[in-house]
C-alpha cells in the first residue's frame, strides 16, 4: 500500500512523476500529492482519490518545470483522506519535504515534544513529524538531518526527502518497507516498486534495511545507519532488470486482472521452466541447492502466509504431507508471533509472499530466524526483503501482478509447492514412476488451462444468471477446501458480494441453516478421492432448495441431475487439482465484479503490497 516515486536528473520531473505515481496506483491509495524544486522554491500540490484528480489540479498550474521532485500515493492510517493528510509533508519553514511509507509507532510522543519546541503541525498524520525532526536537526546537510530524525523514531519506514536550500540532492531510508532505486542515463528514480521505474531503466539497486541514500549531480553514495559508514561503490549492488513495460499494460484487455488470468497458462510455465527433469523425475530448485543436505533431514515444517498467500499454503500443506510425509502446520502471519511457536534446529519454516514485503509475513519470517528455524522463502518479486532475508527460496517467475486481487500469483504458488513436494518426497519415500508421473502432468498443467479459459464465454452467462445474489457458499473437501476459501475471497474482493469458503463436509454442523433458494453454493467436485463425499453433500443442499453450480471434470454427465449449472474442466491428478479448480472461480468473480460495475482492478479499501502490520 502507498506509492513513493522521486526523480533527479535533466528532464523536467513533473511528467516522470505523475507517470510513476499512475504505475504505483494498483498498491491501493486514497490521495496523491507532488513536491518539486522551481525556481528557489518547492512547489507541492495535492489532491483526494485518484491520480486524474491530481494531474487536473496540476493542469491548471503553469510553470512547474523543476527536475527534481518527489510524489506519493498515500493509503490512509494516521488521519482520514483530505489534503492536508495526503503527501508529501513539509517543515515549518515549508524548507524541507518529505515521502514516508510505514507507521511511527511513537510519533504522539514526538509531536508533543515537537509542539513545545515551537513547531506547528499541518496535518493528522503521524508522517509529519519526520520533516519537522528534520528541520529540528538540520545544520546546512540534509542526509545527517535524516539520520538525526531516523535515530529518534520506532517503526517500519520508507522515506525520501527534498530540501529547497539543496536542490541537487535527493535523501533517502529504508527499514521494513521497500526502496528501488534506477540508474538511468545522468539521473535516478527512487520507488517503492520496479513498475515506476521500468519507463526510465531497467537498472535497479535494492536498498537494504538500516541504509540511507544521497543521490545528487555528483553520483550515489550510501550510508550505513548503525555503523555511519559512507560506501560509493555499486560494483554488485546494481541489477538489471528482466521485466519489460508490456507487462505492466494491459494488452488490450479491460482490465489488469483479466489479462492476469488469461496469462496463467505462461505464468505456469514460466515458474516451471527449467527446474523439472521429467525422465528422473526430479526437479532443479537453485535457490534450495545451498540447503540441500539441510532440507533432508528436516523433521517438521512450518508455513506462514497473509490472505491468498495464505489458501495456496493450505494447499500445501496437503501436498507435503500426503507426498513427502514430513508433518505441516500453516499459520496466518498476522498470528504466528503471537501463539509461542515452537521451533528446534530441525524445522524448516517456508513463508509465502507476492510482493516479499508483506508486514506480517517479514514479522513471522524475522521470528522463526530468532528461534533457529530454516527458514525459505516462496516470492514473486526478486530482490525483495522476504527473499534477502530468508535462508533460501524459490521465485515464482511469474511477471508483476497489477490487479489488486492475486490470481497468477496464486497459481504460481501452487505450482512452486507442487515443486518442492517432488523435491522433497524425491528426497525421501516417493518413487521414480510417481516422481515422474506427477513431472509429467505439472507439464500438462499450462495446456490445461488454456482449455479452461475457453469456457470463459460460458461463466460469463453463469456469472450474469447469479450476479444480483446476496450470499454464496463456496465448498470444496480436501485439496479444494483452500479453492473454496480462495474462491469465496475472490468474490468478496471484487464485487462486494457476501460469500464464505466451507469445508464441504462442516456444512451439516451449523452453516446449511442458512440454505434456501436465494443462497447459491459452488461446489468443487471433481472426480477424485472424495468425490462421493462432497456428492452427498451436494445432495444435501439440493434436498432445501439451495441452487447449485458445480465444477466438474470433463465428461461427468452424472452431475447434471443435482445441480443448476456446470463448469467443466480437464482431470489431473489430485494433488494439482489446485491449479486448475480455482481458474473458474476467478473468472466468476471477475464477470460478477465488473457485471455489478466496479473498479475490478482496484477494489475499494484494499491494498496490493501490505506494509504495516
Amino acid at each position: 500500500m502507498c506509492g513513493i516515486i522521486g526523480y533527479l536528473g535533466n528532464k523536467k520531473a513533473l511528467p516522470l512523476l505523475i507517470d510513476g505515481l499512475e504505475r504505483l496506483e494498483y498498491r491501493g491509495y486514497d490521495s496523491a500529492g507532488i513536491a518539486v524544486y522551481c525556481r528557489g522554491k518547492i512547489v507541492s500540490i495535492k489532491s483526494v482519490g485518484r491520480v486524474n484528480l491530481l494531474k487536473e489540479k496540476i493542469a491548471a498550474r503553469r510553470g512547474v518545470d523543476g527536475v527534481i521532485g518527489i510524489a506519493h500515493t498515500r493509503w490512509a492510517t494516521h488521519g482520514k483522506p483530505s489534503e492536508k493528510n495526503a503527501h508529501p509533508h513539509c517543515d515549518c519553514k515549508k524548507d524541507i519535504w518529505v515521502c514516508h511509507n510505514g507507521i511511527i509507532e511513537n510519533y504522539k510522543e514526538l509531536k508533543d515534544w515537537l509542539i513545545k519546541r515551537g513547531h506547528k503541525f499541518r496535518s493528522e498524520t503521524d508522517t509529519e513529524v519526520l520533516p519537522h525532526l528534520m528541520e529540528e536537526f538540520y545544520d546546512g546537510n540534509l542526509e545527517n538531518a535524516l539520520v538525526e530524525a531516523l535515530k529518534r523514531i520506532r517503526g517500519a519506514y520508507a522515506v525520501v526527502a527534498i530540501s529547497k536550500n539543496e536542490p541537487e540532492k535527493i535523501v533517502a531510508a529504508k527499514n521494513s518497507s521497500p526502496l528501488i532505486i534506477g540508474v538511468g542515463e545522468k539521473e535516478y528514480i527512487i520507488a517503492s516498486d520496479v513498475s515506476a521505474i521500468l519507463s526510465r531503466t531497467k537498472k535497479v539497486i535494492y536498498l537494504n534495511d538500516g541504509e540511507a541514500v544521497v543521490m545528487g549531480a555528483g553520483g550515489i553514495k550510501f550510508l550505513d545507519l548503525s555503523k555511519k559508514k559512507v560506501s560509493t561503490n555499486l560494483s554488485g549492488r546494481t541489477q538489471v532488470l528482466d521485466w519489460d513495460l508490456t507487462s505492466a499494460q494491459k494488452s488490450g484487455y479491460p482490465h489488469f486482472m483479466l489479462k492476469e488470468i488469461f496469462e496463467q497458462p505462461e505464468s505456469i510455465a514460466n515458474s516451471l521452466r527449467g527446474r523439472l527433469i521429467t525422465d528422473d523425475g526430479l526437479v532443479k530448485l537453485g535457490g534450495l541447492e545451498a540447503v540441500k543436505d539441510q532440507l533432508s533431514g528436516i523433521k517438521r515444517i512450518l508455513i506462514s502466509a497473509c490472505g491468498t498467500a495464505f489458501y495456496a499454503s493450505l494447499a500445501g500443506e496437503y501436498m507435503i504431507e500426503e507426498k513427502a510425509g514430513i508433518p505441516v502446520e500453516v499459520d496466518l502471519a498476522s498470528e504466528f508471533r503471537y501463539r509461542r511457536p515452537i521451533i528446534d534446529k530441525n524445522t524448516a519454516f517456508i513463508v509465502v509472499s507476492q510482493s516479499g514485503e508483506t508486514a506480517d509475513s517479514l514479522a513471522a519470517l524475522r521470528e522463526a530466524k530468532e528461534k533457529g528455524a530454516l527458514t525459505l522463502g516462496i516470492v514473486n518479486t526478486v530482490g525483495s526483503t522476504i527473499a534477502r532475508e530468508t535462508d533460501a527460496g524459490v521465485y515464482n517467475h511469474a511477471g508483476p501482478e497489477i490487479g489488486v486481487a492475486s490470481t497468477k500469483a496464486f497459481t504460481s504458488q501452487l505450482s512452486i509447492f507442487a515443486l518442492i513436494v517432488l523435491f522433497l518426497a524425491r528426497q525421501r519415500q516417493m518413487s521414480l514412476a510417481e516422481g515422474k508421473n506427477l513431472a509429467l502432468e505439472l507439464e500438462k498443467i499450462p495446456e490445461k488451462i488454456k482449455q479452461i479459459l475457453k469456457t470463459a464465454p460460458q461463466i460469463k452467462k453463469i456469472a450474469a444468471k447469479y450476479k444480483n445474489f446476496k450470499n454464496f457458499f463456496f465448498l470444496g473437501r480436501k485439496y479444494n477446501y483452500p479453492v473454496a476459501l480462495e474462491g469465496a475471497l475472490k468474490l468478496k474482493e471484487i464485487s462486494y458480494v457476501h460469500a464464505e469458503g466451507y469445508g464441504a463436509g462442516e456444512l451439516k454442523h451449523g452453516p446449511i441453516a442458512l440454505i434456501d433458494k436465494n443462497f447459491p453454493s459452488v461446489f468443487i467436485a471433481t472426480e477424485n478421492s472424495v468425490y462421493e463425499k462432497t456428492i452427498s453433500n451436494i445432495e444435501e443442499i439440493k434436498a432445501r432448495g439451495g441452487p447449485i453450480i458445480a465444477i466438474t471434470n470433463i465428461g461427468n454427465k452424472k452431475i447434471a441431475r443435482l445441480v443448476d449449472d456446470i463448469i467443466y474442466v480437464p482431470k489431473t491428478i489430485e494433488m494439482l487439482e489446485p491449479i486448475l479448480n480455482v481458474i473458474p472461480l476467478q473468472l466468476l468473480a471477475y464477470y460478477i465484479g465488473t457485471m455489478k460495475g466496479h473498479d475490478v482492478d482496484k477494489p475499494r479499501n484494499l491494498a496490493k503490497s501490505v506494509t504495516v502490520e
